[in-house]
């Protein structure tokens, strides 16, 4: 069995300095840490229970198969704020079939972010 001590999602960049600012300005994402020097340089944000690393530089954007899933405890709030921050929202928060609010987003690079609210009501939060 493997132990895991810690997890992170890493993301190269087509633009490191855009997707820096995206998730860190625009997302509001918080520094964990940074790394190295010149404009591939890393560095590492909060992300709930993990971690999201921007670091180097891709010739090519990430798989459409890439995505990120970040829970929020308002999406209607998150969706404000960004939308405030001139975030493109590819599609505004909508409580879908199988119970959780779900808005979606994309980093610069085409990256697409589910932004979720867990409702109250919802089996994830259901306490037997």
């Amino acid at each position: 069995m493997v132990h895991v001590l810690s997890s992170r999602i890493i993301l190269c960049p087509t633009d490191p300095e855009r997707s820096r600012a995206f998730y860190g300005r625009d997302l509001g994402l918080a520094v964990y840490r940074e790394f190295g020097t010149g404009p591939e340089r890393g560095t590492v944000y909060f992300l709930g229970g993990g971690f999201l690393e921007v670091s180097g530089r891709a010739d090519a954007p990430p798989s459409p198969a890439v995505r990120l899933w970040l829970q929020v405890a308002d999406v209607a709030a998150a969706h404000e704020d960004l939308a405030g921050r001139g975030v493109e929202i590819l599609r505004p928060p909508v409580r879908e079939p199988w119970g959780l609010v779900e808005m979606w987003i994309a980093d610069p690079d085409g990256t697409r972010i589910a932004v979720v609210e867990v409702p109250e009501d919802h089996p994830l939060r259901y306490r037997p």
